[in-house]
């Protein structure tokens, strides 16, 4: 496969995007205090429109007024007002024959900022690992969260479906759930965060129970034609280590599940899982999670993960291990990185100092945009 065919147009649910390239979500903290969408924020993801991705997925967006904000100066789609902030942003993306995909999110144990609650909730009542974010505006360790009731189980789940609903009334192409890097869904899903002895919990498939009942009551709620994705990882934004303690039989068990419930792609966060990461006798010489989840799902992947180089894109396709690629710092040091690539023009580096000392988005990115 030649760099040219990156540039081929691909099939994503039932979205037709102009090429493989997509905007990876990045959490940039900016809306406004009411969790609106403001002109900056309009300015930047259109910037990426321009640049050439065939789509954007948006930030991580809180779904509800409980205990999902995870950030401050993180959007949100839990009310009118909310909803109508997006309508600018969407139609501008949209002009510029990009998909835009919104990411609905959860914070659970994670959260850092939230203007509703002053406790965080979780699967179970464990701390959380690590330090908070500081260039989220996070200070110190995590507290500990308490261990949601079945009501609050029940209240996420239709904060996720009246967002859904929301967002596609709001004009968004379609929907991805946020089910990685150490987020409430995550959280069910982990073994040494979820304790409990309910449905929800034990064994890996009442820990991914939680993520399937919301993509099939969000598919019930946004119908069968429209794209409803699914985000998964094994790493953690407080634990960059962890990995699924069944490795492959576990992904064999989440990735079916997913689709099972009414997934229209999976989109994965590591780009390589070598043979020695996947402990199983069944494990090929060197595969990906994204192969995995391609493998077990027969889904449309989205590989996400340091893929900043078109060859290594283009391997990915190559093997059919993904068919779509997410960038992210690649995109933040080049907002135009297809249209770069479609010109064979080089790509500069990624510069840390974007995100510092407030990882949110700068009058220099718009510029350069």
């Amino acid at each position: 496969m030649s760099r040219k065919q990156l540039f081929q147009s691909g099939t994503l649910g039932e979205l037709i995007l102009k090429n493989r390239f997509i905007l990876a979500p990045m959490t940039r903290i900016s809306a406004t205090v009411t969790g609106d969408v403001n002109p900056m924020m309009t300015e930047y993801y259109k910037g990426f429109a321009r640049g050439g991705f065939g789509a954007l997925i948006t930030e991580g967006v809180y779904t509800d007024r409980a205990f999902s904000q995870g950030y401050k100066g993180q959007p949100g789609i839990t009310d009118s007002s909310q909803q109508e902030s997006w309508k600018k942003l969407i139609h501008d993306v949209k002009s510029e024959d990009t998909k835009i995909i919104m990411q609905l999110m959860h914070a659970g144990a994670l959260s850092q900022f939230n203007k509703f609650s002053s406790e965080t909730c979780g699967p179970s009542a464990v701390l959380p690992k690590g330090e908070q974010m500081a260039f989220y505006h996070g200070h110190g360790g995590y507290a500990r969260p308490k261990e949601m009731t079945r009501e609050e189980i029940k209240a996420a789940i239709s904060g996720f479906v009246e967002a859904a609903q929301r967002a596609q009334d709001a004009g968004v192409d379609g929907i991805e759930i946020h089910s990685a890097n150490g987020y409430l869904l995550d959280q069910f899903l982990t073994d040494y965060t979820n304790l409990r002895e309910d449905e929800y919990g034990g064994n890996v498939i009442s820990r991914v129970r939680l993520t399937c009942e919301i993509i099939e009551r969000v598919r019930e709620k946004v119908g069968k034609a429209f794209t409803l994705g699914v985000r998964t990882s094994q790493a953690k934004v407080n634990d960059f280590d962890h990995k699924w303690q069944g490795q492959i039989d576990d992904a064999k068990i989440i990735f079916t599940s997913l689709a099972k419930a009414g997934a229209s792609y999976i989109h994965t966060t590591e780009l390589l899982a070598t043979a020695a990461a996947f402990n199983s006798g069944n494990a090929v010489a060197s595969t990906s999670l994204a192969g995995l989840a391609r493998k077990y799902s027969d889904l449309p992947v989205i590989a996400n993960g340091g893929l900043n180089s078109p060859d290594e894109a283009v391997e990915m396709i190559k093997t059919d291990q993904a068919q779509f690629v997410a960038i992210g710092k690649g995109a933040l040091a080049a907002p135009d990185l297809p249209n770069k690539i479609q010109r064979d023009e080089q790509l500069p580096e990624f510069d840390f100092a974007i995100l510092t000392p407030i990882a949110d988005i700068k009058k220099s990115e718009i510029n350069h945009a």
